[in-house]
């Protein structure tokens, strides 16, 4: 199993650097890395595996420079493929951390069992994510915080979570 882990968003310089939107909260992970699956988003260009000669920082996003990828023209070719790495590659977790990927379609339920809707969608903001709940009957969505307050349980066995309605949801 493949993780996401950043995408390709534009260049940097003439070298052949490339901007990567990261898709972890660990920055510093890409600097463990040796190499990286790299996969178009559309999936209609073929994939290849990229080796990481230099790891920067510009604020939020990361600084790459590929082997092999000495200037901007060849640089540019590779804008909007997704970086990718296997599972052994992935860093562990704590406890009550979750890969993102995993909580995409966990069946949502309040305290008393009923059915709230499916996790479909996350919302990346400053202090914290907020998981969009989609009822698949009524097409309701509800925004709950990503926070213990809100989050009382996650079940990724039985692809459950047990969430508290915010009074204002």
């Amino acid at each position: 199993m493949d993780f996401d882990i950043g995408k390709i968003i534009n260049t940097h310089g003439l070298k052949g650097d490339v901007k990567i939107y990261p898709y972890t909260d660990d920055k510093k992970r890409f600097e463990k890395l040796k190499e990286v699956f790299l996969i178009h988003e559309n999936m209609n260009k073929e994939a290849n595996i990229k080796e990481i000669e230099n790891v920067r920082y510009q604020k939020d996003i990361i600084l790459l420079k590929f082997k092999g990828i000495d200037n901007i023209e060849n640089a540019e070719s590779l804008k909007g493929y997704i970086l990718k790495i296997p599972k052994s590659d992935a860093i562990l977790l704590e406890e009550d951390e979750y890969f993102i990927k995993d909580l995409y379609g966990l069946n949502v339920t309040n305290n008393a069992g009923e059915y709230i809707g499916c996790l479909e969608d996350i919302i990346f903001t400053g202090a914290n994510d907020v998981y969009v709940i989609k009822n698949i009957e009524t097409k309701e969505e509800i925004l709950i915080p990503a926070i213990k307050k809100y989050v009382l349980k996650i079940d990724l066995l039985n692809k459950m979570m047990i969430v508290e309605i915010p009074k204002w949801a």
